[in-house]
């Protein structure tokens, strides 16, 4: 495990593997929830973070060799506190192309706000996006998220479209953001 220049080296970051569903199914769904309450309806996230942070759905991105995530963990305990995963791009883009990856999720508990971790998660998913060959890293944020807009910003992405996602009854306005790899 390599330990990061982190929240003083209280957190450290590996690559998950497939035993790591649940550990980041759990991340995801406590993150979505200290997000979005009290901005989104409470049923909607619960039934939102049951679907969409299901460990079945990590286990298939892990499974996939396109695929790829860290995860960031308490040195002391290991408790799941934030990940990244990068995949094969859905977007509504006209001009997604094969060389192009997602950086589905990057969540990280506020708590681990600000001391480097979540840098360097974004480091790692661009530096294996790199190595992949990537033409760009896309990602979908919600337009509404102005501490995630100006982290993704400070970290050169630039955006490139919309798109709208539905949370329980309710339709929302995502950003989709692009950092140029290759020239």
């Amino acid at each position: 495990m390599t330990s990061t220049d982190t929240d003083l080296d209280a957190v450290r970051i590996r690559r998950a593997g497939a035993d790591d569903a649940a550990a980041l199914a759990l991340a995801g769904a406590a993150t979505f929830l200290e997000t979005f309450a009290g901005i989104l309806d409470g049923p909607d996230i619960v039934a939102h973070c049951r679907n969409q942070h299901a460990a079945a759905l990590y286990q298939d991105w892990l499974a996939d060799p396109q695929g790829a995530a860290w995860l960031a963990e308490t040195a002391l305990g290991a408790a799941p506190v934030g990940y990244a995963l990068i995949a094969p791009p859905k977007l509504p883009l006209a001009d997604l192309a094969e060389d192009d990856l997602e950086l589905k999720r990057i969540y990280l508990l506020s708590r681990f706000h600000g001391g480097g971790v979540g840098r360097e998660l974004m480091r790692h998913a661009v530096e294996e996006s790199h190595r992949r060959g990537a033409r760009r890293l896309l990602l979908g944020v919600y337009a509404g998220n102005a501490r995630a807009l100006a982290f993704y910003a400070r970290n050169g992405f630039r955006p490139v479209g919309e798109r709208r996602f539905q949370v329980g009854a309710n339709t929302y306005q995502d950003a989709i953001l692009a950092l140029e790899l290759k020239a």
